[in-house]
């Protein structure tokens, strides 16, 4: 088995693993299982700082934004799709898909939004059903400040959707004080889970929305409303995926019993970009670093596959490429959740140092060592 340093899937804890092999019961009938659902999204939602309803789905986290946007979109709404990074335009799809109209506000593909011209362009631009915004944009690595875009945009009366699918639980999220009102996750990023499940976070004011619809919405399995009342009820919309929930459980207990997880995600993340800066390879982005994913451009000298393919069959070691726009140009660390740990950096840095050197890029240091450097710098 491959060591998988990627943006998500993450490696797994062994707890986790061990919670997923527990025996079934049939989650259709047994009212336990009703309960310990419940129980578990609110666990999610005191992580995440609210008491917003959790919904966990049967699906990867792109059903979680899909499901946002079908039930919140009627044919015409006018949807602010913000544009600055490859995730952040693909929301325009799922817009159109359910009869939206999709207006992108395009930004710097290097650089963290802009909040302050978003602020000037919604003092003309506001009549928005919803907005959708990127947390963090895993293809380039992209961190945006959603503490400042969602109360900017809840100012006029818009609602928003928030992909925190590979910010969460590596970056702060507090669906309260930021005033988000759909916040989707995944199971396979930071919360270091096998990849199968979404959750997302229903504030009142899309409730709201969702119920007072003039159109039903235009789907079943990516419909929210269809959770409505289930645990009064006892019923679901559909077989929940016991196994996989029974993981996930496992895993929010670690990350609500980890005092370190976003102090150990941001030294993390400062020393390996110093480390990566300092040995003489260039970031892809100007600006808005996160702390679950260092992403550097590939030295002229060597290609993707070649850098790729060593780590996987000489150091047994899996790093990502990217895709669309930023394929074959940039190589992607993962360092959220589980992948996060000086056991699991270390090795790979090391790997990636050997990897590169025998491609032909020269580098000034190697990159663990470099690594280990700024990591005890960032204690001291």
């Amino acid at each position: 088995m491959y060591k998988i340093m990627t943006p998500g899937p993450t490696q797994v804890p062994e707890t986790v693993r061990r919670a997923r092999s527990f025996a079934c019961t049939n989650p259709d009938l047994d009212e336990e299982f009703y309960d310990f659902y419940k129980e578990t999204c609110e666990l999610i939602s005191s992580l995440l700082g609210t008491k917003n309803e959790t919904l966990i789905l049967d699906g990867e986290g792109i059903l979680g934004l899909e499901a946002a946007c079908a039930s919140l979109t009627e044919p015409g709404d006018k949807v602010l799709v913000i544009d600055n990074g490859i995730y952040g335009k693909e929301f325009a799809d799922f817009a159109s898909m359910y009869g939206g109209i999709p207006e992108l506000y395009h930004a710097d593909y290097e650089n963290t939004l802009d909040v302050d011209a978003l602020a000037e362009y919604l003092k003309d631009h506001h009549d928005y059903a919803y907005a959708t915004v990127v947390h963090c944009d895993t293809p380039s690595g992209m961190l945006n400040d959603i503490s400042r875009i969602c109360p900017l945009l809840k100012q006029y009366g818009i609602l928003t959707i928030v992909d925190s699918v590979s910010g969460m639980f590596g970056e702060r999220v507090c669906v309260d004080d930021f005033q988000i009102d759909l916040l989707c996750g995944g199971s396979q990023k930071a919360v270091s889970a096998p990849p199968g499940l979404t959750f997302v976070v229903v504030s009142d004011d899309a409730k709201e929305k969702m119920k007072n619809r003039k159109t039903p919405i235009a789907s079943f399995y990516a419909n929210l409303m269809a959770f409505d009342g289930y645990y009064e009820k006892k019923w679901f919309p559909y077989t929940m995926p016991i196994s996989d929930i029974y993981g996930l459980r496992a895993a929010f207990n670690l990350i609500a019993g980890d005092k370190t997880l976003y102090e150990r995600h941001a030294r993390i993340g400062s020393a390996t970009r110093a480390a990566v800066k300092e040995a003489g390879l260039k970031l892809h982005l100007q600006s808005g670093y996160s702390n679950t994913v260092t992403v550097f451009d590939i030295p002229e000298c060597t290609d993707a596959k070649s850098i790729l393919d060593e780590m996987r069959t000489k150091y047994n070691i899996m790093l990502a490429g990217s895709f669309d726009e930023l394929s074959g140009k940039v190589i992607r660390i993962g360092h959220m959740g589980e992948n996060a740990r000086l056991e699991h950096m270390v090795p790979a840095l090391e790997a990636l140092s050997a990897t590169l050197t025998d491609l032909g890029v020269t580098l000034q240091g190697n990159l663990a060592d470099l690594f280990l450097k700024h990591y005890r710098e960032f204690q001291d």
